[in-house]
């Protein structure tokens, strides 16, 4: 058998989907259920293997960095030079390995949405119910559903008696769904589909019977899943920027030293042997061997600070990306808001009461306050008695069991003081009616202190307005006036509350039972609720910050239009028409593009649209962040530049396909994570800025030396020392630096600058300049002074790396003066230290000697190094001030 499409399975009747399966009400016998496993296949998502661990190792080789350091292993391993071969071969090494622990586990969001298909399930199977695992059900099983119940596929529901779904983690909803079995139109979106019954969703209160329409990869779960793995994720933009870097400083290097290899032959006469070893030397001088260690030892360092502030970072490179961002797409419900309803205000006959405090919490206040009124109290106490949910408080939270909205009532009555137990005690419950998706309503009946029975009714406003026939003000009852209702409904409406009402009826005392006969009229409205998930407060502040730093948020939900352009106003976002997933489909991607950077709100939405919008967002060029918690968040938290997802109310699918989780699912510790990011981009540039003049001398010395027809004044072993040590010493210190004043003024960095501007390249060739004429100058006047070659190149060496101890104050801050205080950053004058002990165990160890063919120093060398390292300080800094000064005077004048 071939399954019909399941697009419309919502919009057909019970008895056509079952014909369509050769399905009735008994279920399929046992023979065909097995004919249809072997023809469909087993109701299991497919696993998509990531990168096991050696091709992950392997992967860390793949820079063009390393390949050029991996030819001059090769090159010196030829010409014989083991000790030079096997040492540039560790340092790539090491990297490799640095790098491998650092970047986790692979992408395994494909298993943690396989979690939530259900173990087993109860299906009906030649009229009788049998319980098979979830893996076995075939297309024309009918299912059996409980509160409790895990949907194990895609149902069209068959009955349904008060059915209740939880379908956040798929739709965004932020109250369990009622279902019914009847159709609903075709065109009807994910949330509106009342009749179908999704996979991997929770039954939250009732029970049904559902035909299985779809399973496995054919599910909604399973389209998920398909999209997820059909998603590209993209470069962070610090590995783009590295990227462009590391190839145009391969080009540079490799036309350096392939000139330099020609120069040397053609015009002095060099053998092709001596000039391999200079070009291989110019090679390793030039390329920042440090970088990728210094580099991970940021990011890492970037990780534990953001984990302290409850930000976790899964992918290494992504603590910088939120940085870059220019947008953040956050889903609602759980993220910008509480995930917690909450009644804000009530409406009487007589006034209107607005209800402060958020979530479940019995705490907040009522305006007006004084003495309320005798209207709100028993409008209160009618919400507490036909209650079914409960409150109670863990670890200084409020939780809550049972149906949100009931909840939120028993919230409001904790407001007023008043005590469930107590009023339990002076009206006790003889009978209840559950809340019916059908009637839209739930109904209790109580005994009050003198023996009188009382019905008190919940439900839709429309469905209480048409049994009401009176209306409660103050303490007594008055005929129903409807135009005050229509009034409050439409003042509801536009501020995107969710309308609840409730009402009571007075019974005789021999009643003991109560019938939906009991409430068809004769009731007396006591009033309206209007009920919310309420905004975080954090979240109102941290989306300020946002705008102040000139990142874009926009909300992009499930939830109906209306209530997310009230709650988008409450947050602070741009008022303006919400768009929904219907007006997506309508619009071709130009016109969406020229609607996006004006439309905050997008209501109603599906995976696919939000995939969508963060794919055209990225194609107008801006970096997005993609917050989110549910199944449905994934593919456009795999597609995000950085996905960010909840770690507490988050779908283990949500935590996987994201790079970072909030421990706190707290949408202002994302501006905590920004301020991180950009700091430690700037640390990182701060740290290039430092590293390559180290690599630029290094170079210019041989490249001079080779004009000159001079001996090479630095060894490539002693290149290597210099490289390595000055990385994860002198450049590792700015990573411990503070985040700058106007951090969070600037506006996000153009992805598309290159990461060095021209002024930093100005100041990255002088530095270079000012250590090379230091170093190779020094070389040649002691060589004049008749020193041995080995003291000369040591003191050359040494002569570099006090130059970029000194450069190392200027480089604290990128445009503002040097700073040479210890508070700010301990580090600096620590690794300072450390620098100075290595550079004397290099210079007189005889171990170390011996490796790297060094000499002890007299004391005039030290003090030549010393005027280096105060010199290069000096030149920087008044570079600096020339640069500001000129800057300044091209600046126009205030008016």
């Amino acid at each position: 058998m071939t399954a019909p499409s399941p697009t419309h399975w919502h919009a057909q009747t019970v008895e056509d989907s079952l014909q369509r399966l050769d399905s009735g009400p008994t279920g399929l016998d046992a023979d065909e259920a097995e004919r249809r496993l072997a023809s469909f296949g087993p109701n299991r998502l497919p696993e998509r293997a990531g990168p096991g661990p050696l091709k992950r190792f392997l992967l860390q080789f793949h820079n063009l960095l390393i390949y050029v350091l991996l030819a001059s292993t090769l090159v010196t391993l030829a010409l014989g030079e083991w000790l030079d071969s096997a040492v540039i071969f560790g340092v790539v090494l090491i990297n490799a390995v640095v790098g491998f622990i650092q970047e986790g586990k692979a992408e395994s969001a494909m298993r943690a949405i396989q979690k939530l298909l259900t173990l087993d399930s109860r299906v009906k199977r030649s009229g009788e119910v049998r319980q098979v695992p979830a893996e076995d059900l075939v297309p024309g099983d009918l299912v059996l559903l409980e509160a409790g119940d895990r949907v194990p596929a895609d149902l069209r529901l068959v009955e349904t008696r008060d059915l209740r779904i939880e379908e956040a983690a798929l739709t965004g909803e932020s109250v369990p769904a009622d279902k019914t079995s009847r159709p609903v139109t075709a065109d009807a979106s994910l949330g509106d589909r009342h009749s179908m019954a999704y996979s991997g969703t929770l039954v939250s209160a009732g029970s049904g019977v559902g035909l299985v329409v779809a399973t496995a990869g054919e599910t909604e779960l399973g389209r998920i899943s398909h999209l997820l793995g059909s998603v590209e994720q993209l470069q962070t933009p610090l590995l783009a920027d590295m990227a462009r870097f590391a190839r145009q400083l391969t080009l540079i290097i490799l036309v350096l030293a392939a000139a330099t290899f020609i120069f040397g032959i053609l015009l002095r006469g060099y053998s092709a042997d001596d000039m391999l070893m200079a070009a291989v030397g110019l090679a390793v001088a030039a390329i920042p061997e440090g970088l990728p260690a210094v580099l991970t030892i940021i990011l890492a360092l970037g990780v534990q600070r953001m984990a302290r502030r409850s930000s976790i970072i899964r992918r290494l490179p992504a603590v910088e990306s939120l940085g870059a961002v220019t947008v953040v797409c956050s889903d609602k419900t759980g993220t910008l808001t509480r995930n917690e309803m909450t009644v804000q205000r009530v409406y009487t006959a007589a006034r209107r009461y607005e209800i402060s405090g958020v979530g479940y919490a019995p705490e907040g206040d009522v305006s007006p306050s004084g003495d309320l009124a005798h209207d709100l109290h028993e409008l209160a106490r009618a919400g507490l008695l036909a209650n079914s949910a409960s409150l109670c408080e863990v670890d200084n939270r409020w939780c809550i069991t049972g149906d949100p909205t009931e909840a939120a009532l028993l919230t409001l009555a904790g407001k007023l003081q008043l005590d469930s137990s107590d009023e339990a005690l002076r009206q006790p419950r003889v009978d209840a009616i559950p809340f019916s998706s059908e009637r839209r309503y739930l109904a209790s009946l109580h005994r009050d202190e003198k023996g009188q029975g009382v019905i008190y009714l919940v439900g839709a406003p429309e469905r209480l307005l048409e049994v009401c026939d009176q209306q409660w003000r103050d303490a007594a009852a008055e005929p129903l006036d409807p135009r005050i209702w229509d009034d409050v409904l439409e003042e509801g409406a536009a501020a995107g509350l969710r309308m609840i009402g409730l009402a009571r009826r007075v019974v005789g005392s021999g009643q003991h039972e109560l019938d939906h006969a009991d409430l068809d009229n004769g009731f007396v409205l006591l009033g309206l609720v209007g009920m919310m998930d309420p905004p975080r407060e954090e979240a109102i502040l941290a989306i300020e910050d946002c705008h102040s730093a000139g990142i874009h948020v926009k909300m992009i939900t499930g939830d109906h239009a209306t209530t997310a352009a009230a709650i988008a106003e409450r947050l602070g976002l741009p008022s303006g028409t919400p768009l929904t997933g219907a007006d997506l489909d309508d619009l071709s991607d130009t016109e969406l593009d020229a609607l996006l950077r004006e439309t905050s709100v997008f209501a109603r939405t599906s995976p696919s649209h939000k995939l969508r919008l963060v794919e055209r967002l990225q194609a107008i060029g801006e970096r997005v962040a993609m917050t989110g918690d549910g199944v449905n968040d994934s593919p456009a938290l795999k597609r995000a530049d950085i996905g960010i997802a909840m770690g507490i109310k988050g779908t283990e699918a949500a935590k996987e396909a994201a790079q970072m989780v909030l421990a706190d699912d707290n949408f202002a510790t994302i501006a905590h994570a920004v301020e991180e990011g950009r700091t430690v981009y700037d640390n990182l540039r701060k740290s290039i800025l430092f590293i390559l003049p180290t690599n630029g001398a290094q170079a210019f010395v041989l490249l001079t030396a080779i004009l000159l027809g001079l001996t090479l004044p630095i060894t490539p072993l002693q290149i290597l020392w210099v490289n390595m040590i000055t990385a994860v010493t002198l450049a590792l210190a700015l990573a411990f630096e503070p985040a700058e004043d106007d951090l969070m003024a600037r506006p996000p960095r153009d992805p598309k600058a290159p990461l060095l501007s021209g002024e930093l390249l100005w100041l990255i060739l002088l530095v270079s300049v000012l250590l090379t004429l230091a170093s190779l100058g020094l070389f040649i006047h002691s060589q004049q002074l008749g020193w041995s070659m080995e003291a000369s190149r040591t003191l050359a060496v040494n002569a570099l790396v006090f130059g970029e101890i000194g450069y190392l104050f200027s480089s604290r801050r990128l445009n503002g003066p040097a700073r040479f205080g210890i508070r700010d950053n301990p580090m600096v004058w620590a690794m300072v230290g450390l620098m100075v002990l290595l550079q004397l165990g290099f210079t007189y160890v005889p171990a170390l000697q011996s490796l790297f063919g060094t000499r002890g120093l007299r004391l005039e060398g030290w003090g030549w190094c010393l005027a280096t390292a105060v010199a290069t300080c000096a030149v920087v800094e008044a570079d600096k001030w020339l640069r500001h000064y000129i800057a300044s005077k091209r600046r126009p004048p205030l008016t």
